[in-house]
């Protein structure tokens, strides 16, 4: 018994000193990490005189990310805001560690970054969109620390992207600051390779670049392997006696591979220790995959053929810019999973930590982008800026599996800002060095390039300009483009097609440009004054390009040897070139709007791509229709299920089954006739397994064609966020509603409230072209509960009056 006891309490004694060395290891942790997102102060100043905004009253509070674009990019004004402004923070820190260096990091600071710490500058930074760090350790003190930062997105050729691009260029923090403190003695990064990987077995490569500034010769790295459940699968330890140190695991046997549908990540930890004690740490995650593209064919993901189905991604949100939240940065990207995408191209620039993170853990593979967009080549400067940028990418963002591709650019030869600037055989030169560069930081990874058929052979997969049916062409001929440049490039994919649509907008017959465009031709021209193309006298309705997504992907999904295709792009996005469109400065091309709600194409791809079943009737947005009597209607019936049946009043019309090798919408259409006023449509999806889903739409159906529009109708409703959309309709001298009426309308918020304008969105807009008649706009009571006064006109009807009574 008394050996027994003894036992227990050795035992005991061991457990209680284990516990006690691991929380003394953990208590030597020095690497924090803390975000400072909130309570800064904003100056619209483009002074670069630190001691004239240190005396300025007019500072304005704030919380980041912030852009001062959020709004000017989308008014009804020409250009936006190109200048120069200032944020200010104090910072506390209660207890400075002598043997700790601070800085802050930020992740996005839009275009060039000054940063002042007490009166002094601590550092700067060029370029927009990637993450940099601001050591602050020599200019801090105990206590508050005043932070100033100047962010100057003025007008600079010398800074990439080119101001010619269509897109803003939004100035300001645009992304998360932490205040980051680590041990002397830290580790800087690890890069990790994954020398061999194959179902049976993969290994792993760590290099670990290690700050010892005291060149203390007791440091040791310790780095461990978990699988994702959480098991050690390795282990090893090493003295560190460089800059560098290189840790191998070889031999992970049946490792558990990353993939598009399954996304497996280990988790990767580094422990930097001196004298037994842990002074730093970094984790990554790390992902076993490996891919090829075959000569002139498909794509290959862990020896499995993957056909590409991606869209493309700018960074920007209604209401906010570039200043997007992680969690509207994670909505994005789950809505394009929940769609069926496997691929994303980061368009045209790096984006937030937090979209690369999304891709890896969602299973998403990335095409990042080096924003050399337009503007040919530059000066030395110019050059200079251009390769820290590409080094900066691949440095920060080299351990996330999701990636693939290293861009160089798009349509880098378009428009030179520079004399000269599109001179080929220098562009040439400079592209190849930018080539070797990627190759040399990372030979693991491919290259590739947009539209610039001169450098196609430098790199290691190009696009070349496909546009069937919207800026060229008809969409019909796709099938002759894609088996055009299989055979030209050995390793060719296509990045870019698709179409303006305007939500809401719909048409009995869309224009098609038949015997009005040639056919023939899928290349998108710089200048278009002299061409004829869809773009410019099409309709700009959801069929139709419901119609060209719907081909296209009948094409790719059906071609063995394709690699796949690439979608412009996944939401509509802000550009100051086109002022003109149906939303003012609006590229109309998305799947879905600004806010991220779905229009109609993005059914037609999730048909196509999801695994989840569904059933959607074209269209959601398609309520008021007209035609004669007894005309049938085809309706079309985007759905994953394997058959669908669509009612129509309570009567089956009949169960069809889904067929890939039909189109349209795989063989899911059916004629209707529809009644007089209400038609109810119920579409019911069954899957291979039984599961049904259902989808229900009202049509409201008129025999009468209306007449000229001869004035506005305005109406509101209250919404459940306790706004009120306000919508005008262009009716006839039959009070019937001009489905054919497409004019500007301009909305007015006179009293009791304001207009949710400058959004980008077919609720946001002050102005706005008609969609089939309607358009609208949401409005906010001021909280006076006085009646809101509201008109709407244009150059037709002069102006029409409502007055709410705010309930």
């Amino acid at each position: 018994m008394n050996l027994c006891t003894n036992k227990i309490k050795n035992t005991f004694y061991i457990f209680i000193t284990l516990v006690f060395v691991q929380i003394c290891l953990s208590s030597s942790f020095a690497q924090t990490k803390t975000n400072i997102n909130d309570n800064w102060l904003y100056l619209e100043n483009h002074t670069s005189n630190l001691s004239e905004v240190q005396k300025a009253s007019n500072w304005v509070a704030l919380n980041l990310p912030h852009t001062w674009n959020a709004e000017d990019a989308t008014d009804l004004n020409p250009g936006y805001r190109r200048d120069a402004s200032w944020y200010q923070k104090k910072l506390n820190i209660s207890k400075i560690d002598q043997n700790q260096v601070y800085s802050l990091y930020f992740e996005g600071s839009n275009v060039t970054t000054n940063v002042y710490v007490n009166g002094k500058e601590a550092g700067s930074h060029i370029g927009g969109y990637i993450g940099f760090s601001i050591d602050i350790t020599k200019f801090i003190k105990e206590g508050n620390n005043d932070v100033f930062v100047r962010v100057d997105n003025s007008y600079d050729i010398e800074i990439i992207p080119s101001q010619k691009s269509d897109f803003f260029i939004y100035g300001g923090i645009t992304r998360d600051v932490w205040l980051v403190s680590k041990y002397k003695n830290h580790i800087e990064n690890i890069k990790i390779t994954t020398p061999e990987v194959s179902a049976k077995k993969a290994s792993v490569q760590i290099v670990s670049s290690v700050v010892n500034p005291n060149h203390s010769k007791d440091l040791s790295l310790t780095v461990t392997l978990k699988n994702p459940k959480g098991k050690k699968v390795a282990s090893k330890t090493i003295t560190v006696s460089d800059k560098t140190s290189t840790i191998i695991f070889e031999n992970i046997k049946n490792p558990e591979l990353w993939d598009t549908e399954k996304p497996n990540l280990y988790k990767l930890t580094a422990f930097l220790s001196e004298k037994n004690q842990i002074r730093d740490s970094i984790s990554e995650k790390v992902g076993f995959r490996w891919f090829e593209f075959k000569d002139h064919g498909p794509f290959f993901l862990n020896g499995k053929r993957l056909l590409i189905r991606g869209t493309h991604r700018h960074e920007e949100q209604a209401g906010v810019g570039a200043a997007m939240s992680n969690e509207q940065h994670w909505t994005d990207m789950k809505s394009i999973k929940e769609m069926g995408a496997n691929f994303v191209r980061l368009a045209h620039y790096p984006q937030d930590p937090e979209v690369y993170k999304a891709c890896d853990e969602l299973g998403l593979l990335v095409w990042d982008e080096l924003p050399w967009c337009r503007g040919g080549i530059g000066n030395e400067v110019w050059k200079t800026n251009t390769k820290n940028m590409l080094a900066e990418i691949i440095n920060q963002n080299y351990n996330h599996p999701s990636i693939i591709i290293w861009s160089l650019g798009n349509e880098m030869n378009w428009l030179p800002d520079f004399p000269d600037g599109d001179n080929a055989d220098k562009m040439n030169v400079f592209l190849t060095e930018l080539n070797d560069i990627s190759h040399k930081l990372d030979p693991t990874r491919k290259t590739a390039i947009r539209k610039y058929y001169e450098g196609s052979h430098i790199v290691d997969v190009f696009s070349p300009s496909i546009w069937s049916g919207w800026y060229s062409g008809s969409y019909k001929n796709y099938q002759k483009a894609i088996d055009v440049y299989k055979k030209e490039y050995k390793h060719f994919i296509h990045a870019e097609y698709g179409g303006d649509s305007h939500v809401g907008r719909h048409s009995e017959n869309p224009v098609t440009g038949e015997n009005v465009i040639k056919a023939e031709g899928w290349e998108e021209a710089i200048v278009q004054t002299k061409v004829a193309n869809i773009a410019q006298i099409g309709d700009w309705s959801e069929n139709y390009i419901v119609d060209l997504f719907d081909w296209h992907l009948h094409i790719s999904e059906n071609d063995l040897n394709f690699v796949g295709n690439i979608q412009w792009a996944f939401k509509d996005f802000a550009t100051p070139l086109r002022p003109e469109d149906d939303i003012p400065y609006m590229n109309q091309k998305g799947l879905t709007d600004r806010n991220g709600i779905p229009k109609d194409a993005y059914y037609v791809f999730k048909s196509y791509w999801a695994t989840a079943p569904f059933a959607y009737i074209e269209s959601h947005t398609w309520t008021e229709r007209q035609g004669p009597e007894n005309t049938p209607r085809t309706i079309s019936v985007f759905s994953n299920c394997e058959k669908v049946t669509l009612f129509h009043d309570g009567k089956s019309l009949g169960e069809k089954q889904r067929d890939l090798s039909l189109y349209p919408a795989n063989g899911l259409t059916w004629d209707v006739n529809f009644n007089k006023g209400e038609n109810v449509l119920l579409a019911i999806g069954k899957t291979i397994e039984g599961k049904t889903v259902s989808d229900t739409l009202k049509v409201n159906y008129r025999f009468n064609k209306n007449d000229t529009a001869v004035s506005l109708q305005l109406s509101s409703e209250k919404l459940k966020n306790g706004n009120y959309l306000v919508t005008a309709i262009a009716i006839d001298n039959n009070n019937l509603r001009c489905l054919d009426y497409e004019a500007s309308v301009y909305f007015q918020c006179l009293k009791g409230g304001k207009t949710l304008k400058n959004q980008g969105t077919p609720t946001g807009s002050e102005s706005i072209r008609m969609a089939n008649g309607k358009a609208s706009i949401e409005v906010i009571p001021d909280g006076s509960g006085n009646p809101i006064e509201m008109t709407a006109l244009n150059q037709s009807f002069k102006g029409e009056y409502l007055r709410i009574s705010v309930r």
